[in-house]
């Protein structure tokens, strides 16, 4: 059995669709109530592959927002994050996907040193980021994106905003290997990494956001901001292709304007109906069909019966890895959301 653990996108969000949850009396709370709320598994979902093969998951809502981040508390959102683990665990999951900011807080806070949660000992072999699967998702919404925009890769500039993130870096590390893009601008607010990673990949100019929007064909947004974006979408380029692979996906919403195309980035559409409720309840185009590739990862882990953190720690992600869960992808009827 495969698991997600998930969140909703705002305080205002989860207040409006606690009943569909199955908590209708969190529907009056604020931000201190959900701060001590448990999680609590609210979907059961079935999966069928293009193989014909079948598989059962569960959904797990953490009760973490990301309000919580932006008002600095902090031991309210790591909380949240370890005891979803532990009831994922508990509840005899075999591998399980740290949706949105679970990984990201997880990561950042170095959750890693607490392994004891009550009376279970975290098996950390039963959880994965879904940060590959998400990484490969959004290298190929460039390459066939940018294709039917009439934006050639080998003529094109690539910013990629978050760069030296798990996923970021992956995302640059196949660009480089596996395109012919011309050049990558990269973006993040730590200098020693971005410097790090320049000398890893031996190309790629340094540059802040305002640099690199009016010279970049391509923009990819990859940073973790709770608060969302604010992009002057009067600098870039006509065409440009933004790909919005951030949590909550807002760029769609703000950015109006000729020439300027919004992908949300790492979606993936299912070749079946998934039975299930919550995509529903994250407000996601055609639910029964598209989800978050990250959510995807452990259902391609459970197809294949690899039980293992697949995606795990930092900047560990390699283009091999990532050929290795796209192959799966495919064979198990999923592709890169293109509109």
């Amino acid at each position: 059995m495969f698991g997600l653990i998930g969140h909703l996108t705002s305080l205002e969000h989860a207040q409006a669709v606690a009943k569909e949850l199955g908590y209708p009396e969190y529907a009056d709370q604020g931000l201190d109530f959900w701060c001590s709320a448990p999680p609590q598994i609210v979907d059961t979902i079935t999966v069928t592959s293009v193989t014909g093969q079948k598989i059962e998951g569960r959904y797990v809502e953490s009760c973490f927002l990301p309000e919580m981040l932006a008002t600095r508390r902090i031991k309210a959102a790591t909380r949240k994050i370890l005891n979803a683990m532990s009831h994922a665990q508990k509840n005899g999951i075999n591998i399980t996907a740290l949706g949105g900011f679970s990984s990201i807080i997880f990561e950042n806070f170095n959750l890693e040193q607490f392994r004891q949660v009550r009376n279970i000992k975290l098996e950390f072999e039963r959880f994965t980021t879904g940060n590959t699967h998400t990484a490969y998702i959004i290298c190929r919404q460039v390459e066939q994106a940018s294709k039917q925009l009439g934006i050639e890769l080998k003529n094109a500039t690539v910013a990629i905003c978050g760069a030296t993130g798990d996923i970021g870096s992956a995302i640059c590390r196949w660009l480089d290997a596996r395109t012919d893009v011309k050049e990558l601008l990269l973006i993040a607010r730590n200098c020693d990494r971005l410097k790090n990673l320049q000398s890893e990949l031996g190309r790629g100019k340094i540059m802040s956001l305002d640099e690199a929007l009016p010279q970049a064909d391509i923009v990819v947004w990859v940073a973790s901001m709770p608060k969302g974006v604010e992009i002057d979408c009067s600098v870039l380029k006509q065409p440009c292709l933004l790909i919005d692979g951030g949590y909550p996906k807002n760029l769609a919403m703000k950015i109006q304007h000729p020439g300027v195309h919004v992908l949300n980035g790492g979606i993936v559409e299912h070749s079946l109906d998934i039975d299930w409720k919550i995509m529903n309840i994250v407000n996601m185009d055609v639910p029964a069909r598209q989800l978050f590739a990250c959510f995807a990862e452990s259902m391609l882990l459970e197809f294949e019966k690899l039980y293992t953190n697949f995606s795990w720690g930092r900047n560990q992600i390699t283009v091999e890895k990532m050929e290795q869960i796209g192959l799966v992808s495919v064979k198990h009827g999923f592709r890169p959301l293109l509109v």
